[in-house]
């Protein structure tokens, strides 16, 4: 089984209850998300998602991962496959880490599968996680001033 993981982090100075509602508020990723640009269905462990992808190098596309993982304040994880299991797999979370001030946010994503060595860098979404992460934080702290 081959595996790649990608990871980015950021800061966000917001509680993780004040992440997680945006990170959750999936109609309205159209409006601030350069990467995930729309998401459609319930954040319940179970649940079959509708997530359409935006890479700025590559192409977009659209897949239904099931939720594996939705805590509140904490994790969102999902998992996708293509056709079969083990062929292309991508598990991809969000792992909220509250700190004195704020919130730490991860985004990753684990690829595994027999096709990881054949797609390259067409999964290295890294400069993507970080354009959204600093998107959701630009979106969550406007939300916490204009709340206060």
């Amino acid at each position: 089984m081959f595996v790649r993981q990608i990871s980015r982090t950021i800061d966000i100075a917001a509680t993780p209850e004040q992440v997680w509602a945006t990170l959750t508020g999936f109609t309205a990723y159209g409006e601030w998300s350069p990467f995930i640009r729309e998401v459609s269905g319930t954040a319940e462990a179970g649940q079959k998602l509708r997530v359409a992808i935006s890479p700025a190098a590559g192409k977009a596309m659209t897949f239904r991962p099931t939720v594996i993982a939705a805590q509140p304040g904490r994790e969102l994880r999902w998992l996708g496959r293509v056709l079969v299991p083990g062929l292309l797999d991508g598990e991809h979370s969000f792992t909220l880490e509250p700190f004195a001030g704020g919130t730490r946010l991860t985004q990753a994503e684990r690829f595994s599968g027999v096709l990881v060595p054949l797609v390259g860098t067409a999964i290295d979404v890294g400069d993507d996680f970080d354009a959204m992460n600093r998107a959701l934080r630009e979106r969550v702290e406007a939300t916490d001033t204009i709340a206060r």
